[in-house]
């Protein structure tokens, strides 16, 4: 018998809120859905686990992510409404509350989504990225799990971007005294979605998120991966040195606009300097391919007008660290509710299977070098 969640029934906050149940745990913290009386709603508090509180690395992590989601205004981004430290000390974010799936759920349910109903989400996670991208956030672990969709203002799939704990903040938005979250040789996200920069431990920008939007797209579009790979190193290995199976050949019994493959592609160019410049663009090249009830001028892109430099400096040094942790269906990887206990995903539409132990690999530049090179010696001869 499990013991009984200490936060479940507890007011926080001195009565601001009162938890109710939990809705999703993870390696950082659990996401309970909480009753503010005052306003009469409902919110979802993230509570970082009590065992990590002297983890300075991974509080930095969690105060980075709250303040990185606290500057974002942009209607779909996820609003943080409180953030700070409860009276033992344990550290919390209030963000709303959310009824819904991630994508990475749809998809497994319903199977590869249709072009109409794709392209609108991924446009409305653009407009949300570029916001970022213009305050100089990276979001830098863009996958399925993180693009919560929900209904609201009288829209079906009102996309939300979850989750920007791996996030690279420019040093104007850390606080005084705040550490980096990567230690110097290190480089933190998810293999399946890593743009081949990221896998090699380059300075990122805001063009590796556009190429992890492009994997997003492309598994919903066709419930598979642009790659075949058994495990993360050889996920990392594909994107660095293999290109992407073309879209119009992933699914026998599927077709495509003539033209989105070709958008897919150019995101996800192996060099960045040979991808869409800004999110805004690339949200620009999918419109042609929405259907036209979706409106036209959603997300707003008043950003998009603002120059920006494409890298605030470095994000890592050499080497990388590879976290595959991939969420699975059953578990809510954001603040939601009513969510199922399982999901059955038919053999014709099957996801690949998701990585749901953390699996960390450190090595130096130097190493992934060699395999790389052992591997296209391999091949050669």
């Amino acid at each position: 018998m499990r013991p009984k969640d200490p936060y479940i029934g507890r007011e926080i906050l001195s009565g601001q809120f009162r938890i109710l149940q939990k809705i999703g745990t993870g390696g950082m913290g659990s996401v309970y859905k909480a009753l503010q009386p005052d306003m009469n709603r409902m919110v979802a508090v993230k509570i970082l686990h009590a065992k990590l509180k002297a983890r300075k690395d991974l509080v930095a992590r969690f105060r980075r992510e709250a303040r990185a989601m606290s500057h974002l205004t942009h209607p779909n981004t996820v609003k943080v409404l409180l953030y700070g430290e409860l009276e033992e000390g344990e550290l919390y974010i209030v963000m709303e509350y959310l009824d819904g799936r991630n994508l990475n759920q749809v998809v497994r349910r319903d199977g590869p989504l249709s072009v109409e109903r794709a392209i609108p989400i991924l446009i409305q996670v653009c407009g949300a990225l570029e916001e970022a991208h213009q305050q100089g956030i990276v979001h830098r672990d863009l996958k399925p799990e993180n693009i919560f969709l929900t209904n609201s203002a009288g829209m079906q799939d009102y996309a939300k971007v979850l989750d920007f704990g791996l996030a690279k903040v420019t040093e104007r938005e850390l606080r005084p005294g705040s550490i980096m979250l990567t230690q110097e040789g290190m480089v933190f996200g998810t293999p399946e979605f890593m743009s081949p920069e990221q896998a090699q431990g380059q300075t990122l920008d805001r063009r590796s998120d556009i190429y992890s939007l492009a994997i997003i797209l492309y598994e919903a579009l066709t419930g598979k991966l642009p790659f075949d790979a058994r495990s993360s190193m050889e996920y990392i290995q594909l994107h660095v040195m293999s290109p992407p199976i073309p879209l119009d050949q992933r699914l026998a019994d599927k077709t495509f606009p003539t033209g989105l493959g070709d958008v897919i592609a150019h995101a996800m160019a192996k060099d960045p300097n040979d991808r869409f410049t800004s999110t805004a663009e690339f949200a620009e090249a999918l419109r042609t391919y929405a259907p036209s009830s979706f409106m036209p001028d959603w997300p707003p892109m008043a950003y998009a007008s603002q120059p920006i430099p494409l890298a605030s400096g470095p994000v890592s040094a050499p080497g990388a660290t590879v976290r595959p942790d991939r969420i699975p269906a059953d578990e809510p990887s954001a603040p939601a509710a009513n969510l199922p206990t399982s999901v059955e995903v038919p053999h014709s539409h099957a996801v690949p299977p998701r990585m749901t132990s953390t699996l960390v690999v450190v090595a130096t530049v130097s190493v992934i070098a060699g395999i790389l090179l052992a591997v296209l010696a391999i091949k050669v001869f």
